[in-house]
């Protein structure tokens, strides 16, 4: 009777040992108040990069010390724009390339590595980035470079799905880190400088089955999926041809690159669509629906519920992709974007509504503001690239002074938004470019453009972390950078702010104040959002280092203030040392 009784208590231990290794729905749900994982891109499914850890904080970070750093090694350094995720005390953490290393959390030990086999002629737009995994279950979910999506069992890296998101020989690809939403695991594509059409699609995280797929151009059909893979109508995206001239929205862009969020008391899934194809807005009469906007996605069913643009007939190739990051305002559920075009708006999350906008940055050239009302831009006409078919030549149009430049007041660097201050930490950028318009026409897997461009400076800095209050609109500190930023952002329950430069720092700040209290130099520029998690009861904080992604690609003279800068490709984390954090306890505890 003992031993059967012992043989239950064991088996019984062994199922809730097993439970716990597995990541759940619920778990990832309860993401934005746990301490001891990192589930997802964003810290929880909203996207708001808030911790409420405490043990860093504005008294003790400046004991903060290195623990461990890991180097990814190789020749393949470029732009590391990874988000970490960790689980059962292992970080998962991607890097260029497409290739994803699992790492014990605690002491940096490398427990496996995935190296995605890449094919010849794939068409990245902005360096070989990845921007992170998603967890679930026993899986560990990326995409690569070739626009396929790969599931590895966290415990031996081995492979245990690949699926195919799209041709790369048509210019896709994908770098944005996936999301999970109700089993399903939600992604998007990149490519939207090669003429591909946009979409979001959903698949069951478990098996990598496709479950539906809904093109963000207006005109595109959306589909559900059978068990055995059948597709079947699921309604066309928008009208066809209402907000596009002719066939232009067959190649249409507004790619969604940089990934989504979640939201469970709204059922939707948020994602943020880029330029319509190609940059030559005088080929493409009307708004251009659905880019440049965000759309809110019923997990459920794949309908879109409600869109919002934020630059109709876009002609500076401001996209719409950053993140929608929603909060509670005034007892509503409610979302903050700040888009590249430099404005920062905020939509009830339900509907769609706007119900604020105001500029993020100094200098706005396109437009004079947003008109609450009507939800529009008010135009300055003047300030749009010229038509080349209005030139003498026909070969190029007028070229016009534009701010800020394509690269954005904000552009995939993500934001962070703290509960506690109900302010947004954003990561600015001030800058310019002269843009003309030239002809073009689509050929397939070629770049399709139809503008030409230069990257102008504006000031004696152009990065700036600014702290913003969403409903008064106003810019409450910041604190400047002499290169742009190209990092996100981390906020804590501690009153911190953490956030990396080009420079090669990794930065906090008192979120209230925005006082500069710690620093550290990772030996590369940072280009990633910083993380942090608690493990046997110590805050650790972590940063990928690595300079790279779009800024050195496209020079200028943004170059004179980055040439100086070097590629690297680590993994830096720190916690405070144990006999130090014991004796700040006993003083605190003492006074």
């Amino acid at each position: 009777m003992q031993l059967k009784l012992l043989t239950v208590l064991i088996s019984a231990g062994l199922a809730a040992s097993a439970a716990h290794a597995v990541v759940t729905d619920q778990m990832i749900e309860n993401e934005a108040t746990a301490t001891g994982n990192i589930l997802t891109w964003g810290l929880n499914t909203q996207g708001q990069r808030y911790s409420p850890l405490k043990q860093v904080n504005t008294a003790t970070v400046g004991k903060l010390a290195p623990v461990w750093a890991f180097s990814f090694g190789g020749e393949k350094q470029r732009g590391q724009e990874a988000q970490p995720v960790i689980h059962n005390g292992k970080m998962f953490v991607t890097a260029s390339y497409s290739r994803l290393f699992a790492l014990d959390a605690a002491t940096g030990k490398k427990l496996w590595k995935y190296e995605h086999r890449l094919p010849e002629g794939i068409m990245p737009c902005c360096d070989v980035v990845n921007r992170g995994a998603a967890l679930y279950d026993n899986l560990v979910i990326f995409a690569t470079l070739d626009a396929q999506l790969v599931a590895l069992d966290q415990n031996t890296g081995d492979l245990v799905w690949k699926e195919k998101i799209e041709d790369y020989k048509a210019g896709y690809s994908a770098t944005a880190a996936p999301i999970i939403a109700n089993g399903l695991i939600l992604t998007g594509v990149s490519g939207g400088e090669f003429g591909v059409v946009g979409r979001v699609e959903a698949r069951d995280a478990k098996t990598g089955r496709l479950v539906w797929s809904r093109p963000t151009v207006e005109g595109h059909m959306g589909y559900t999926y059978d068990a055995d893979g059948t597709p079947k109508e699921n309604g066309i995206s928008g009208t066809t041809n209402q907000s596009w001239p002719g066939d232009l929205w067959k190649t249409g862009g507004a790619a969604t690159w940089l990934g989504g969020t979640y939201d469970s008391k709204t059922g939707l899934a948020y994602f943020g669509t880029g330029n319509p194809a190609p940059w030559n807005s005088h080929l493409r009469q009307g708004d251009n629906l659905f880019s440049c906007s965000t759309v809110a996605i019923d997990v459920k069913t794949g309908q879109i519920k409600w869109h919002y643009q934020n630059t109709p007939n876009d002609g500076w190739d401001f996209d719409g992709v950053n993140e929608f990051v929603t909060f509670d305002m005034d007892g509503k559920r409610v979302g903050g974007k700040a888009d590249r075009n430099g404005f920062f708006y905020v939509n009830d999350a339900t509907t769609g509504k706007l119900i604020n906008a105001f500029p993020f940055i100094k200098k706005i050239t396109w437009a004079s503001g947003i008109d609450l009302k009507t939800g529009r831009p008010n135009f300055i006409p003047e300030n749009r690239p010229g038509d080349p078919t209005a030139s003498t030549d026909g070969k190029k149009g007028s070229a016009i002074f534009s701010a800020p430049s394509f690269l954005g007041g904000k552009n995939q660097m993500p934001m962070a938004y703290s509960p506690d201050t109900k302010m947004f930490y954003v990561p600015a950028n001030e800058w310019g470019m002269e843009i003309w318009n030239e002809p073009v026409a689509y050929k397939k897997g070629a770049a399709y453009l139809g503008a030409g461009f230069t990257i102008k400076t504006v000031d004696e800095y152009i990065g700036a972390l600014r702290a913003v209050d969403p409903k008064s609109g106003k810019i409450v500190w910041e604190v400047k950078n002499n290169a742009p930023l190209w990092g996100g952002v981390l906020t804590t329950g501690g009153n911190l702010v953490f956030w990396g430069t080009p420079e090669g720092y990794l930065k906090a700040a008192d979120a209230k104040t925005g006082k500069v209290v710690w620093e550290f130099q990772t030996g590369s520029g940072v280009v990633a959002p910083p993380v942090t998690w608690q493990q046997d009861g110590e805050q650790y904080v972590s940063v990928v280092s690595g300079w790279g992604g779009a800024v050195p690609l496209w020079g200028g003279e943004v170059a004179k203030k980055v040439n100086f800068l070097e590629q690297g490709g680590m993994v830096w984390v720190f916690k405070i040392p144990k006999d130090i954090a014991k004796g700040s306890t006993k003083s605190a505890k003492a006074s």
